[in-house]
């Protein structure tokens, strides 16, 4: 498996990969129209992704990334920075037909080291608490889940240099 920085030559994979096997709510934020995978949301995926190619240093602080298994991409993660440069904020998607196959925890494992990389101290993450897929990843990472009783919305801080060592994998 593998991260890498969304540029114009795995882009329109990318785009490809969330047409065809996800939701545009899944992967992208808003854009008004007509549900479903139009022209001009695709047009906004695309410009979306290319306003984040400067990475952290650049204008948006925030950096984006294709997730790849067997060269195959199956999904997308960003970093973004938050509060200060140390504090990054994560987020990814994975195609449908890719997810409950530990893709996510690993992937994020890898954000978390490029986090690290980057000087990042502490790593935060939102997601719903239905999300049981993006809590299980965030837990066999050492995220410290901090739920609210008043909303369905789930914070969850990581801190990079005291991650555990990722769990064991099965070999055949």
């Amino acid at each position: 498996m593998e991260l890498q920085q969304v540029d114009e030559g795995n882009l329109e994979g990318l785009l490809a990969v969330a047409v065809d096997d996800a939701a545009p709510e899944e992967v992208m934020p808003p854009v008004a129209g007509p549900p479903g995978w139009t022209r001009e949301r695709q047009g906004a995926f695309r410009d979306w992704h290319r306003a984040r190619r400067p990475g952290l240093s650049g204008p948006l602080h925030e950096s984006t990334f294709a997730i790849t298994q067997d060269g195959e991409i199956v999904g997308s993660a960003r970093l973004a920075v938050r509060e200060r440069p140390d504090v990054l904020e994560v987020g990814m998607w994975l195609a449908r037909s890719k997810r409950g196959r530990g893709i996510g925890t690993a992937a994020l494992r890898m954000l978390l080291d490029e986090a690290a990389r980057s000087g990042a101290r502490t790593v935060v993450a939102d997601t719903k608490a239905h999300n049981t897929a993006a809590l299980t990843a965030l837990r066999r990472n050492g995220a410290q889940i901090i739920t609210s009783q008043d909303t369905v919305e789930v914070h969850a801080a990581l801190m990079p240099s005291e991650m555990p060592p990722p769990p064991p994998t099965a070999s055949l």
